[in-house]
């Protein structure tokens, strides 16, 4: 029996490779997806195809449309159809500025790489996992995403999460009778190379902001991702998961003791 096929977007680097890894250590074949990192992509596929599994590397552009059904057809040609999809990619402007100035690219860009674009490749997806009668789709979030509430300074990108929030449930509800499940994990502040740590490389390190006392790792988020990619959790859908050790990145946050 073939293994099922994982395409995770924006996996040479971060929590998409972590993610990656820790899926490739679950023996399912894994499609990376890249658009600068090539050096990180080809690297990281040579270490996921030493462990049993197929990979492939993908170069696509998730906020362009043409990528996107490039991407998808690539991955269905050289692996099969793809049974999970984890949304990884999305632009992030870390500056923080009102609204007001953003550029108008600016705005398209966030609008089209953290929502339009997972939109249209969970479409591109779907056929395939109603044909099989099983899917996985996992959307990114932030935290506290569920709750829409005003973020200063981060308009753009907020929106653009909280219409994922919204879309997440939805497209849960109209898929479930097929076998699919869909579902947002929003990880805490974890930041640079946090992002590919283990959590015990996490807890040896302290964090004077979340709450828990410690930073998050890439590891935190991958293994809830891993578990909703389990056979067994077909009865967990529509969720939006915090990963964030009680982190509150709107508002003001308790320090640890």
């Amino acid at each position: 029996m073939s293994r099922k096929v994982a395409l995770i977007t924006g996996s040479a680097k971060g929590l998409g490779k972590r993610t990656a890894l820790t899926l490739a250590e679950q023996g399912f074949d894994i499609a990376l997806n890249y658009v600068h990192s090539e050096a990180e992509a080809f690297s990281l596929r040579s270490d996921i195809q030493q462990r049993g599994v197929r990979c492939i590397a993908v170069q696509a552009d998730v906020s362009r449309r043409e990528q996107i059904t490039y991407l998808a057809g690539q991955v269905e040609e050289r692996l099969g159809t793809i049974d999970i999809l984890v949304n990884n990619a999305g632009p992030f402007i870390r500056e923080r500025k009102p609204f007001a100035d953003y550029s108008q690219d600016e705005v398209l860009e966030m609008i089209e790489g953290n929502l339009v674009g997972s939109l249209l490749l969970d479409r591109l997806v779907l056929p395939g996992m109603r044909k099989k009668h099983w899917g996985r789709i996992i959307h990114f979030g932030f935290g506290h995403a569920a709750e829409s509430r005003a973020w200063p300074h981060r308009a753009v990108y907020a929106a653009a999460k909280t219409g994922l929030v919204s879309f997440t449930k939805t497209l849960a509800v109209e898929e479930a009778p097929h076998g699919i499940t869909v579902n947002m994990v929003c990880p805490g502040d974890i930041r640079g190379g946090n992002k590919e740590i283990t959590i015990e490389e996490a807890r040896e390190l302290q964090d004077g902001q979340t709450p828990l006392g410690r930073p998050g790792s890439g590891e935190d988020v991958a293994r809830v991702i891993a578990f909703l990619c389990h056979e067994d959790s077909d009865f967990v859908t529509g969720n939006i998961m915090d990963v964030s050790g009680g982190l509150d990145p709107v508002r003001p946050w308790i320090k640890p003791s």
